[in-house]
């Protein structure tokens, strides 16, 4: 067994997957309950510190979701080299649990009045509540239709080749992510630690934007490695249909991460407009398939 399958079998194998989500559930579950202390502690006037985070105790599932979060990263890199589609769909995951981890963060700010459509906070809650229902019905219909898709036709042994050396290749992305994913990770929290602790107006910012901290980078990551295996797809498959895809995904991606720069309703719309748009570009491909096994079959 070469190298390469020797840490792709430790790194990114079910057991090792198993062992990761045990571990995670367990921080995540230690987290909640040392933020709810510190919420308590808050609320007794024992420490002093302004922030939404210790305003309510419902916006200590901010820190829970963001473990849980740390583990879909994994899952993403886990099912990389098994399905690019798959791979997306991850994708397509995280964005929406950080939605989802921004609405229990910014609760805590709602303020239950008559002129609720005149309050920036509660305008944003409104957003991303209609927001993750959305995207919870497209990722819904984008993995059946990957069902789907993947039950079509039956490949020669040069084309099942070909998707060999591609797989292998995508274990070595994955193999190389898994480090590199934990260094950005670690850096984007010290960086962060650092200037909250040493520059009290930068750290404020930063935990303004504590939604953007890592993803931000992480995205780029991403895109980094979709035109990767775009352009290596060029090398096993030169079919029209399979390259609009891939391109396609690496739009959807680019409009995720540029989501991360803009605020408000723009910023929800970026998010719902990239995951359609990825969704439109299966939903097409699937049809090409399923026009090509037509014509083979007649």
């Amino acid at each position: 067994m070469s190298i390469l399958n020797r840490t792709y079998s430790y790194l990114l194998s079910a057991t090792f997957k198993e062992k990761s989500e045990r571990l995670i559930l367990a921080i995540a579950i230690i987290s909640y309950v040392i933020h709810l202390i510190f919420i308590v502690l808050s609320q007794q006037g024992i420490i002093s510190v302004e922030s939404k985070f210790l305003n309510d105790p419902i916006a200590a599932i901010y820190t829970p979701f963001s473990f849980i979060l740390i583990y879909e990263v994994y899952l993403l890199i886990f099912y990389l080299p098994k399905s690019i589609s798959f791979y997306i769909g991850k994708q397509y995951e995280i964005i929406t649990l950080i939605v989802i981890r921004r609405i229990f963060k910014d609760i805590a700010s709602i303020k239950l009045t008559s002129e609720w459509f005149k309050v920036r906070d509660d305008l944003q809650f409104t957003y991303d509540v209609a927001t993750s229902l959305i995207l919870f019905v497209i990722i819904y219909l984008f993995y059946k239709n990957i069902r789907q898709s993947s039950n079509s036709g039956k490949r020669t042994t040069e084309e099942e080749q070909k998707i060999t050396r591609f797989v292998n290749l995508k274990k070595g992305i994955s193999v190389l992510l898994v480090p590199i994913l934990f260094v950005l990770a670690s850096f984007t929290l010290f960086h962060w630690l650092k200037e909250t602790i040493s520059e009290y107006g930068n750290g404020v910012l930063a935990f303004k934007n504590i939604n953007n901290v890592f993803f931000d980078e992480f995205f780029t990551l991403l895109i980094i490695v979709d035109v990767m295996l775009l352009l290596a797809s060029f090398f096993y498959s030169h079919q029209f249909h399979k390259i609009i895809r891939n391109s396609g995904f690496v739009i959807s991606t680019i409009l995720i991460k540029v989501s991360f720069s803009v605020t408000g309703i723009v910023n929800n719309a970026l998010i719902i407009g990239a995951v359609l748009f990825g969704f439109l570009i299966l939903l097409i491909h699937n049809l090409y398939e399923k026009n090509e096994s037509t014509q083979m079959q007649m």
